[in-house]
């Protein structure tokens, strides 16, 4: 086995998928013997601190990042606030550059935190977008991405190489760069047969105020819809809320949030999911293998190409916000669904950039006290 590695793992605090599939990457430096430290802010932040309450955690600036109201002002939006987003990246730079120091860290994880980088010590970028969606400026925002990624050891993209893949041209560039690997689609969850209690499962999860306009929206629009249904807000909150809905053949579950094991049993018991078409949730579903139904966030490209392409191959339909009613979902019946690539990651070889010794790098300690 390596020797033992400080790792400081630190996703973007996006809706809840980036830190999500950041938990199978923070199973397997334990099981290597490795320490993660844990970095990040709001939600994304709280979720890991509940999944790994005994794994140091700190909180780094945040890039406040909400949705417009509207899809079409969506990449404005973006604009607009992009000040203050690299404002928290110089904060973040000078955040990491203590922590590494402070904690004597042998290497970094970013799952897209463009901050989170340190030049002494072997630093990872985890992405699915080595192209940057956004319409008419997608080769610029893809072009200034890319020239991030460059400055890390290595990029991860938690997707297969070849074909099929789940992510298209999102996570494929024409010519491959030297510094990416492909790990094959990330989940924390495992596929186990279990007795269907709902007829459908609504999953949310996003910045808002997008959330809550799906969730105020879809309570409404599934008043209409005869059979069980456990809705999930996606909201990290200190503790669980559970609420029951009762009315003619509509029977409701309504949750805050759930935690892995609870969020995988109850996906596995579940008929039909419902939910935004992020890529970790995508990829989740892949490994469940279950059936679905996407409404992609308004005006964000990602989620609409990757809810188009994954309607075009046959495996899940999609609608757009304002258009979703009860009867759309009857449409499921006629797509095969999500399968799951059959992957195994090395994880042993995979951790192995935290060994490499970088040029002027300051000493650091080769392995944990024990």
């Amino acid at each position: 086995m390596q020797n033992s590695k400080r790792i400081l793992v630190a996703p973007l605090n996006w809706g809840l998928g980036h830190s999500t599939r950041c938990i199978p990457i923070i199973h397997a430096l334990l099981a290597q013997g490795h320490q993660p430290y844990i970095a990040s802010d709001g939600v994304a932040l709280s979720l890991l601190q509940k999944e790994f309450p005994n794994l140091p955690s700190f909180e780094l600036p945040s890039y406040k990042i909400t949705y417009a109201e509207k899809g079409r002002n969506f990449k404005l939006k973006i604009i607009w606030d992009s000040p203050k987003v690299f404002k928290a990246m110089s904060k973040e730079k000078k955040a990491i550059k203590k922590l590494v120091k402070e904690y004597d860290l042998d290497g970094i994880i970013s799952d897209n935190r463009l901050g989170v980088y340190y030049k002494k010590v072997p630093c990872v970028f985890i992405t699915h977008q080595l192209n940057v969606l956004s319409g008419n400026t997608t080769w610029m925002s893809s072009k200034a991405h890319q020239n991030i990624i460059k400055k890390f050891d290595a990029c991860w993209v938690p997707d297969v190489e070849g074909k099929p893949n789940l992510t298209g041209k999102l996570g494929h560039l024409k010519k491959k760069k030297k510094n990416i690997i492909y790990l094959g689609p990330l989940s924390r969850f495992k596929k186990n047969k279990k007795k269907v209690s709902y007829d459908l499962m609504v999953l949310l999860s996003g910045p808002e105020p997008q959330r809550t306009l799906l969730e105020e929206k879809l309570l409404e629009e599934l008043k209409a819809f005869a059979g069980n249904i456990l809705f999930v807000k996606g909201k990290i909150q200190e503790k669980q809320n559970h609420e029951r809905l009762e009315q003619g053949k509509y029977h409701l579950d309504l949750f805050n949030f759930m935690q892995s094991e609870e969020l995988e049993k109850a996906i596995n018991q579940s008929k039909l999911i419902l939910c935004r078409s992020g890529y970790t949730t995508v990829m989740d579903l892949a490994k469940l293998e279950k059936k679905a139904f996407f409404i992609p966030t308004p005006g964000q490209y990602e989620q609409e190409y990757l809810a188009k392409r994954m309607q075009k191959q046959g495996y899940v339909p999609y609608c757009e916000q304002d258009d979703f009613t009860a009867e759309q979902l009857d449409r499921v019946a006629s797509f095969e669904g999500l399968t799951q690539f059959d992957t195994t990651i090395d994880y042993l070889e995979l951790f192995g950039v935290f060994s490499k010794v970088k040029e002027n790098s300051e000493p650091t300690s080769s392995s944990l006290s024990t």
